[in-house]
């Protein structure tokens, strides 16, 4: 009895209170409704169970005026404007009248943003307080501003919300105040990722973020510009492709934000800011981008001219040198995302620089883009401006960083399922199970939690691995450095296995657009690595053959019928994408094949089986299709012509049904020189051996 006197004696203190608070809110004049509304702020801040009480705390929402709160805010805003310039004493109580309106408003609903539940914050009643908010981040004091923008932040973190907000014509008050309030760039990334899934009028969410992004560009001019720089890293690889602004002004002003970060000594965030947005305006801009970082524009140092090329490559390549060594440790500490994107998207810069040097150097005539010339070498030139000093400088540098990141792929691998260097697949052992009923890894050991973390979901889903297979696969196949080759020769059971793995996710996964693609790099690897011995018989050892011919196999039958492309078990994707990597497959076996001594395996003989048995289909094909199947005939050629007579009796008959598919493409060949030609070249040659 003595216990519940105190609670009941609160309970009867409290309720009149939020009565009186609700009468008072309830009230026809504006000054009780102030004074109702200042109360509940009060026993809000100081009553720690209402706050918890869900229906205390809805009920009380629902007896505040709504238009009241936008009279407040309005009234409080426009106040400190008109007032804003005067200085005489008799405006001081009317402006702080009107700051003390604007605070109170802005107060209570970030506090009821807080404290509703999921279900009313949705609402519009709330919903419908962001145009309101918006307008008066400019006209309140720095504590106020930061309150309304964690507001509209909460708010925005919904679709709904975001849909209010995308809503809004004028959002400059959170431009000016971007240079001064992050929260101003995390709420404008929240808003526009949220209203990406709820707006169906894509252009014109696109027009209205390529002006605020406009905006913010002017807003940052004279500053770092860190924080807009990590904000569009954030932003734009995230956007849908109908949302990216096909070709933005303001894109050479973040290149100018780059190059001044770059030639800055940045800081630590600075770096991280300038590579990941480096990376991802090379993805999403593959024309511009290049020509923005690494074309015709020399940044002056203290002793020297150097091209700014060169600046960023370098302190891209120290950081992968510096931190790569050290990353596998890290694995499944929470600073291994960040520090994962970030080294993720320092290999993709290299990898599209390294493709921009080539491309210097041998523009192609036939391409539809603008191919950067070659430059003088003193900075004059229109495209590509690196003396050969600054270029075998660089190629030095790639090349070390490129053998540490092998070094990692390898320890990465082991660790995740190999357990030993080389480890054969059939060796890798399954969990084994203790006494008392748990089991563990016995070789290897990867993610605490099953490649299910953050981390990465493994090394088939750790985007750094792809990063690191693409730049590897790039070099190897362009530079001709032994001992990379040698090195990456010894990787060949990881790009195997991350090939086959690609195959098998990408058809569980069709029409998802999840999951990482290895298949290409890994094929571009392959080309450069089977022009050695070492190579060559790694791939066989593995089973690549098998794999990479499965593949091309899957993707002829694909091309003969839309129903069996969709469920072939290696090629899933558009059928021109499939068909160039059919070409690509055809590339790296047709140098194992014309290499192998005395001549071709027997188990390698089931391509020639398997394509004899394809038929040709009736509807016309597209160019790199048809390119992909006069590589296949070309490949079966191969094999046929290398092998010893006695297989070549064996496979007569196969040898009659190729030289009949080829009769049948040569007549769907039009206008294609190089196909044409190779179309010859097997006929004459499979003629002569029937």
């Amino acid at each position: 009895m003595n216990e519940s006197a105190p609670a009941a004696e609160g309970q009867g203190q409290q309720s009149p209170s939020v009565q009186k608070i609700k009468t008072l809110l309830g009230a026809k004049d504006d000054t009780s409704r102030f004074v109702g509304l200042a109360l509940l702020k009060s026993v809000l801040d100081n009553t720690p169970e209402l706050r918890s009480d869900e229906e205390a705390i809805v009920a009380l929402w629902e007896s505040i005026p709504p238009k009241f709160l936008d009279r407040l805010i309005r009234t409080g805003s426009k106040h400190h404007e008109s007032s804003g310039t005067s200085s005489s004493p008799s405006s001081e109580p009317s402006r702080k009248g009107a700051n003390d309106m604007l605070d109170l408003a802005v107060s209570v609903l970030h506090t009821f943003a807080a404290l509703l539940p999921e279900s009313a914050r949705q609402h519009t009643k709330l919903l419908d307080r962001i145009p309101q908010l918006v307008p008066s981040l400019l006209r309140c004091s720095d504590d106020t501003a930061r309150l309304a923008l964690e507001t509209v932040l909460s708010l925005v973190s919904h679709p709904d919300g975001a849909t209010v907000f995308t809503a809004i014509q004028d959002l400059s008050p959170l431009t000016e105040m971007a240079p001064s309030q992050p929260l101003a760039l995390k709420t404008l990334l929240h808003a526009w990722l949220n209203a990406m899934t709820a707006t169906p009028d894509k252009s014109n969410l696109r027009s209205k973020m390529d002006r605020t992004i406009n905006s913010l560009v002017s807003s940052f001019k004279g500053t770092d510009a860190v924080t807009l720089l990590s904000f569009l890293a954030n932003l734009l690889p995230r956007l849908e492709p109908e949302l990216i602004p096909p070709n933005p002004k303001w894109l050479p002003s973040l290149g100018h934000f780059i190059r001044n970060l770059v030639t800055s000594r940045p800081t630590a965030a600075g770096r991280t800011a300038f590579t990941n947005l480096s990376a991802a305006l090379l993805e999403l801009y593959p024309f511009q981008a290049p020509h923005l970082l690494f074309a015709d524009q020399s940044t002056t140092t203290t002793d020297t001219t150097t091209p700014f090329s060169y600046l960023l490559i370098n302190l891209l390549l120290v950081d992968l040198r510096a931190t790569l060594p050290t990353l596998l440790p890290q694995l499944n500490s929470p600073d291994y995302p960040s520090t994962s994107r970030r080294l993720t998207s320092a290999l993709n810069t290299t990898s599209h620089f390294i493709g921009y040097l080539l491309r210097a150097m041998d523009p192609d005539p036939d391409s539809n883009s603008d191919p950067p010339s070659r430059g003088n070498g003193n900075g004059n030139g229109n495209g590509l401006s690196i003396t050969p000093d600054h270029l075998l400088r660089l190629r030095k540098s790639i090349s070390e960083t490129l053998s540490l990141a092998a070094e990692f792929l390898r320890d990465r691998w082991d660790a995740a399922v190999a357990g030993a260097q080389g480890l054969h697949p059939d060796a890798r052992a399954a969990d084994a199970v203790a006494a008392s009923g748990s089991s563990h890894r016995t070789l290897a050991w990867d993610l605490k939690d099953d490649d299910t973390t953050a981390a990465g979901r493994g090394v088939a889903g750790d985007p750094l691995v792809l990063a690191a297979v693409r730049t590897l696969a790039i070099w190897v196949r362009e530079d001709d450095n032994e001992l990379l080759r040698k090195e990456v020769s010894g990787l060949a059971d990881l790009l195997v296995e991350l090939y086959r793995s690609s195959s098998s996710s990408a058809a569980a996964v069709v029409g998802t657009g999840t999951g990482l693609d290895f298949r290409r790099a890994v094929l571009v690897a392959f080309e450069g690595l089977v022009v050695e011995r070492r190579g060559r018989k790694a791939v066989v050892e593995y089973g690549g053959w098998e794999v990479f011919a499965g593949d091309l196999i899957a993707i002829l039958e694909a091309s003969s019928s839309s129903s069996s492309f969709a469920s072939s078990s290696y090629s899933v994707g558009s059928g021109e994408e499939d068909a160039a990597r059919g070409v690509e497959i055809v590339r790296v076996l047709l140098q194992i094949a014309e290499a192998e001594r005395p001549g071709p395996r027997e188990a390698w003989m089931d391509v020639v089986t398997r394509v004899a048995a394809w038929y040709v289909p009736e509807a016309d094909q597209p160019p790199v299709v048809l390119e992909c199947q006069v590589a296949a005939l070309q490949l079966v050629t191969t094999l046929l012509e290398s092998t010893h007579p006695g297989m070549q009796k064996r496979y007569v008959h196969s040898t009659s049904a190729v030289l009949g598919i080829a009769n049948q493409l040569r007549a769907k060949i039009k206008g294609d020189t190089a196909s044409e030609e190779a179309l010859e070249d097997v006929l004459g040659t499979l003629a002569a051996l029937r």
